[in-house]
Parts: C-alpha cells; sequence; structure tokens
C-alpha cells in the first residue's frame, strides 16, 4: 500500500505574511521565487484557528519564517476583553489615572463623556516613595513598605500589576524593588520604566496599564500560534518592525496597530514603484478602515496617540482609523438620523448577506447596487445572499422612509463614504498635506470600491489598485524586515553633547543587543532627538548630528512660522532605531496567486449608475490587456476595485492598476 508523499523542504514556502481581520485571515507566501495568496475566514472566538489552519494549507514547515500582524490586540482594547489589573503607584498620585489631562474628547458636548479608566479606583493602591525629576530619591522605599504593597496587591486577586512611580524614568530603582516584591503573586508585572522610560506622568503610567490589561490575552494568543508554527516567528509591531513572540508577549501594546502598519508599508512601496512621492493610503477591511499620508522615503510616524480612547506613549506608524468598513451597520440614531458604524456585524452574524440573519450593512448596499458581482468570497468559501441582502436594505429604507430599497443602499454607501473622506482629511489637510496631486492607494477587501469616489471628492490625481490589494497587510508583513526601537528621557541641555552622546551610546547597545546575532551586522542603525525651546510643552523630533540645534531652529520656523535663536534649547528624549530589510524595495508590488483555480466571473454585470441601471463590464484584474474604462467592474481574489464614470487605468509597474480621471 502506497503511503502519502512525504514533504520536503522544497515543498515549504520561505516567507508566509500573515494578517489577521474581522472577517478573513489573510496570507501571502514565497516559495521558490512564486508568490502565493490565500484568505480564510477568521474565527473570532479562538483567532489562533485560522492562522494554524492557513499556514497548514500553505504548507509551512521548520525552514518556513512567518511575520504575523495581528489585531487581537486592538480588539482586546475596543471590547474592553482584557485583564483584571491592579495599579501600584507613588502614594498620593492614585487618582492619576482618572484624572488624565484636561483635553476634552469633544470640545462642545455639553455633558462629556470619558472613556472609565482600565483600572477602577479599589484596585489602584499607593506606595510611600518618592524621587524628584533627576531620579534623587526624597522618600525611601523601604523593603517593609515594598512587602506590604504586595499583600495588599495579593488582596486585590489581580491577573496582571502594572507598576508606574513618580519620575522612575529617571530611576527604576524602587520599581524594580516592588517588582521582586511582588514576584511572590504569581501574575505578570509591567514596569513603566522597563517599557516606556519617558516623562509625562499621566501618559506613560496609561501605556503601562494598558500593557498589563493585554498581557493575559496576548500571551495566550501568541504561545497558541508559536506552538503551531514550525518554522521562525515573529510578531509585526506598530512601528512597522517585528518581535519574536517571547518579547511581543511582555509588551503586547506595541502591537495596537500591528495589522495596519504592515498594510501602510506595502502600499508606501507600491506607490513609490508607480512614480509617487506622495500618496494617501486607503486600507477598507470588515469593521474599520485605515488611512495614512505618505511623503518620501520615511513613512509617517507618531511618539504618542490615543488609542480607543487611551493614550500610548510609544512609536508607531501614524495611521487613522474610523469605525467604518464593509460590515459597519446601517442604524437610526436616536434622533430619528441615518447613521453607518462604528458597529460591526464583525464575522458572526455578519453582513445580511453571509445568510446568517445579520443586519444591513455596507457590504448589503454595494452588492445590492451590483458594484460586488459575485457570488461568494473568500474563492467560494463564503456564499453571498442577494436577496437576504435587499430585504436588509430595504427594511432600513422603511425605518428612513426612503421609498425605493436602492436609494437607501446608495444613501448607506454615501454615509460611509463621508466618514472615509472625513478620516483622509484628518490625516491630508487638517495637518498641512494637500491632497491634491498625491495618489490614493486602495487595498483590503473593500478600498478598491470606494476609492473613485474619495479620490474625487479630495482632487487626488489618481487611484492606485496594488497587484495584492485584498492582502496588502499580509504582503506588507514580510517587506518589513526587522526593527528594534529605544527610547529614554534625558532632559539635557542641547549643547550637551558629551551626555547626549553617552546616553545614545547606552541605548545604541539595548537595541542592537535585542536583535537577532545574525542581523546586527547588517543593521542600520539612526538616532533621533525630540528637542524643544526649554519651557514649551511639546517637542520636533529630528536626527541628531553635531548641528542639532541650528537644525531645530530652521525646523522650528518651518513648522510654526517663527524661531527663536536666543532662547536655550533642550532635548527632552533620545531615541535609537536599528533596522534591516528583509527583502528589497519594492516587493510590495510583487503579484501573487491565490492557490487553486477560482471560477471565471460573468463578463458583464448589472449595476446602478447614475440613479439608473445598466449593463458594465466585469475585469479579471489578471488580464494583462485590459484598460478599464467606467463605469466598469475589476476583480482580484479577495479584493473589488469600482471604476467610476469619468475614470480609466492602465498598468504600472508590478501589475499594479492606476486610474485617473478622463484618461488611461
Amino acid at each position: 500500500m502506497k503511503g502519502r508523499r512525504r514533504r520536503t523542504r522544497r515543498d515549504e514556502p520561505e516567507l508566509v505574511g500573515v494578517d489577521t481581520g474581522g472577517t478573513f485571515t489573510d496570507f501571502v507566501a514565497r516559495a521558490r521565487g512564486r508568490w502565493v495568496a490565500l484568505k480564510v475566514p477568521s474565527t473570532p472566538q479562538a483567532p489562533h484557528r485560522a492562522v494554524l489552519e492557513g499556514l497548514a494549507r500553505l504548507a509551512a514547515g521548520r525552514h518556513t519564517r512567518v511575520r504575523h500582524g495581528s489585531t487581537v490586540a486592538t480588539n482586546t482594547l475596543l471590547e474592553r476583553k482584557g485583564a483584571r489589573v491592579t495599579l501600584v503607584t507613588t502614594a498620593g498620585f492614585e487618582d492619576l489615572l482618572e484624572i488624565g489631562r484636561q483635553d476634552r474628547p469633544n470640545l462642545y458636548a455639553l455633558q462629556p463623556r470619558r472613556v472609565p479608566p482600565l483600572v477602577p479606583e479599589e484596585r489602584r493602591i499607593g506606595a510611600r516613595e518618592r524621587l524628584d525629576p533627576r531620579g534623587r530619591v526624597r522618600v525611601a522605599l523601604s523593603a517593609t513598605e515594598a512587602l506590604g504593597v504586595a499583600k495588599r496587591v495579593k488582596r486585590t486577586r489581580p491577573e496582571a500589576v502594572a507598576i508606574g512611580l513618580l519620575h522612575s524614568y529617571a530611576s527604576d530603582r524602587h520599581e524594580r524593588l516592588l517588582g521582586e516584591s511582588l514576584k511572590s503573586a504569581g501574575v505578570p508585572v509591567t514596569r513603566s520604566a522597563a517599557l516606556c522610560p519617558e516623562f509625562r506622568e499621566y501618559e506613560r503610567l496609561a501605556t503601562t496599564v494598558t500593557n498589563a490589561y493585554l498581557l493575559p490575552r496576548m500571551g495566550r494568543y501568541l504561545n497558541e500560534v508559536a506552538h503551531g508554527v514550525n518554522g521562525e516567528f515573529e510578531v509585526v509591531l506598530s512601528h512597522g518592525g517585528t518581535a519574536p513572540p517571547a518579547e511581543a508577549a511582555r509588551e503586547p501594546v506595541r502591537q495596537l496597530l500591528s495589522g495596519p502598519a504592515g498594510g501602510l508599508a506595502a502600499a508606501a512601496s507600491v506607490a513609490r514603484a508607480c512614480g509617487f512621492e506622495r500618496a494617501m493610503t486607503l486600507d477598507v477591511g470588515g469593521t474599520s478602515t485605515d488611512v495614512a499620508f505618505v511623503e518620501g522615503d520615511e513613512l509617517p510616524r507618531r511618539r504618542g496617540r490615543d488609542v480607543a480612547g487611551f493614550p500610548v506613549l510609544l512609536p508607531m506608524l501614524d495611521v487613522h482609523t474610523v469605525g467604518a468598513g464593509g460590515g459597519s451597520i446601517a442604524d437610526v440614531d436616536e434622533g430619528g438620523l441615518p447613521r453607518v458604524g462604528p458597529e460591526s456585524a464583525g464575522a458572526d452574524p455578519g453582513p445580511a448577506c453571509y445568510g446568517r440573519g445579520g443586519p444591513a450593512t455596507v457590504t448589503d448596499a454595494l452588492l445590492t447596487l451590483g458594484r460586488i458581482p459575485l457570488a461568494s468570497l473568500g474563492g467560494g468559501t463564503l456564499p453571498l445572499d442577494r436577496d437576504a441582502a435587499a430585504a436588509a436594505v430595504a427594511r432600513f429604507g422603511r425605518r428612513i422612509r426612503r421609498g425605493r430599497w436602492e436609494e437607501a443602499a446608495e444613501a448607506i454607501v454615501s454615509l460611509a463614504e463621508a466618514r472615509m473622506s472625513a478620516a483622509l482629511r484628518a490625516v491630508s489637510v487638517q495637518r498641512g498635506n494637500d491632497p491634491r496631486g498625491a495618489a490614493l492607494v486602495a487595498f483590503g477587501g473593500a478600498g478598491g470600491l470606494h476609492a473613485c469616489a474619495l479620490a474625487e471628492a479630495l482632487e487626488c490625481e489618481a487611484v492606485i489598485f496594488p497587484a495584492n490589494a485584498g492582502v496588502l497587510s499580509a504582503m506588507g508583513a514580510i517587506i518589513g524586515g526587522s526593527r528594534r526601537e529605544r527610547s529614554r528621557s534625558v532632559l539635557l541641555d542641547a549643547g550637551n553633547a558629551g551626555a547626549i552622546e553617552r546616553s545614545l551610546r547606552v541605548l545604541t547597545r539595548r537595541v542592537l543587543g535585542e536583535l537577532p546575532a545574525r542581523e546586527r551586522r547588517r543593521a542600520s542603525v539612526t538616532r533621533w532627538a525630540e528637542v524643544r525651546y526649554r519651557g514649551q510643552s511639546h517637542e520636533l523630533t529630528l536626527p541628531v548630528t553635531p548641528q542639532l540645534v541650528s537644525q531645530f531652529h530652521l525646523a522650528h520656523e518651518r513648522r510654526f512660522g517663527f524661531a527663536a535663536p536666543e532662547q536655550p534649547v533642550e532635548v527632552v528624549t533620545l531615541e535609537v532605531r536599528a533596522a534591516t530589510a528583509l527583502l528589497r524595495e519594492g516587493s510590495g508590488t510583487a503579484s501573487a496567486r491565490a492557490p487553486g483555480t477560482r471560477p471565471r466571473p460573468a463578463s458583464r454585470a448589472r449595476a446602478r449608475v447614475a440613479g439608473g441601471w445598466r449593463e458594465v463590464a466585469v475585469i479579471d484584474f489578471d488580464d494583462a490587456r485590459a484598460r478599464p474604462r467606467g463605469p466598469c467592474v475589476v476583480l482580484q481574489p479577495g479584493a473589488t476595485l469600482w471604476v467610476a464614470s469619468g475614470w480609466s487605468g492602465r498598468r504600472y509597474a508590478g501589475g499594479a492598476l492606476v486610474l485617473r480621471r478622463g484618461r488611461g
């Protein structure tokens, strides 16, 4: 009897990028010079199962390098499904987490509501100790006090502990002593001085608490995935680099923008390959839309931003997210006005067209309008029920007093696109970036369905639909290379070059020590400083050079319209970044093919155009001879492009389709 053929190293892919989403988990693999794309239905209750299923279908083995971008950390925070956390801080500062800053999330709200803190008052414990801003001891932390704090912590029955003491960025001696005393609690402990040794007490404290809140669930998830991966496994972080699973599990707060970071890196690569130095990215998935503005070679970054209402004082790629995706629910608010999102139908029950009794969503509206001319999604794994979609849209239409379901469907799409347009303006016009002349890179399963309308609204020059639009974030996971970043607040005079250099050397040794040994020699190291005039409350980030002070004056004048050379300049925080490239620049334009065969779509479809119905062409993206002219639909495995009237396109580098108004 013949046995099954033994799998060899040649059968295994060299690289696999993974991106988990609310509806599908995406994979891109490179094996023997060929690229393969795969979509597997997500398993929200146990997200590791979809990851392991896809790796098994791709025959990933011990010679495969897996890079994984995940939304698990973000969803844990959004859904408030994290750990029971106890906070230990300096006595007298227990309420800092709740007091926060004077910033109001909605300036004109008559009854503003803040997001409740992740740690309630009864689990916030004060320790009798005090350091000054230079790390000098004002009130020593005694061993007796540390043991007493540990006993009080145990009585709160925590699942994780956060330690954030006043001025611990300057000296961590007291945090280390408390950490030792809390080992007997048997739960994970996050120390602010180890995670984020920077000043701004509230933001550092909130970041530490968020990390502790995510630790248990992310630790379990990454452990489950790591145990199922035979080869090398790395996790994509919010700054676009990666970390091994053990390190990523210790600092899960660094994964809050893990998935979008990969998509931004790949989209920027595609834009540059098509000749655009300025681009906006539009990643529309099932739950949300992620947007960014890119100019030049550097990806946009921010140090410190809010995620789900909580400040995170760590470096991240500058991606703006709104709750408007294919699964966003069409509903009516308390005042009787229609709205779309931020609530999502998720993967289960999903949109009404999934046939599971779900509500009317953006996907249902697009399906009934003929812009999704498919009978199923995910390569046939998810059948679509047009009748159920039309019925759900009609019910929504009756609620908003629209006489015809077509009008209700158009209203749903318009409302969703209004939210997406506002997000694009937030990263462009509102920050002084002119979208005119820029390209709009549309990806994700539904980015191409809204791209032309949004490009018209913002007067973009072109729309780019990449070769791997449906799985671009997974592709981005494997083109980013390894990256480590560490920072520390120093509060030094900018002219004190010796002290600055000594601090940078310490950070450089730490960053290089975190890279795999085989990558240290080829790592590119850059050094940065956050600089301000003494007394200012915000800083500018600049590369560290001998001309740091003069560079700051010029940068300040460009940003704010004036400089003050007579004022003393202060270096607040130093940062060192080390990065290695895994794949050459532009690899994000490589074309990946879905395994197996896929059904050929019909050549024509009936779609709603300009208030009426008409027959439109349905074009296979892989048809290199096609030069689409709107209105028409372009289909790609896992993604759809709606080419609106007046738009036409042609192929560019790597197979990307570039649309322009009025010409090819």
